[in-house]
């Protein structure tokens, strides 16, 4: 199925529908994916700080945060 096909299907199904909850629920999953988000170079630059840190190593799993936690919680 090529996309024009499947526009067209999800068009005529969409037309089909009558219970406005789902029509509602079908136009937040639109809204979601049409929303362009915007950042302020700081907040890329940011982004990219963070992205070095993963890729050097600098981070830590969750599941090391988990252990962490458990002997935190049993100090106490």
């Amino acid at each position: 199925m090529t996309t024009i096909d499947l526009k067209k299907h999800l068009i005529q199904r969409i037309s089909e529908i009558e219970d406005m909850a789902f029509l509602e629920a079908i136009k937040t999953i639109l809204d979601s994916k049409s929303q362009i988000l915007h950042l302020t170079s700081e907040q890329r630059e940011e982004i990219k700080q963070s992205q070095d840190q993963i890729n050097q190593g600098l981070f830590t799993s969750h599941d090391q945060l988990d252990e962490e936690f458990e002997k935190w919680a049993n100090k106490n």
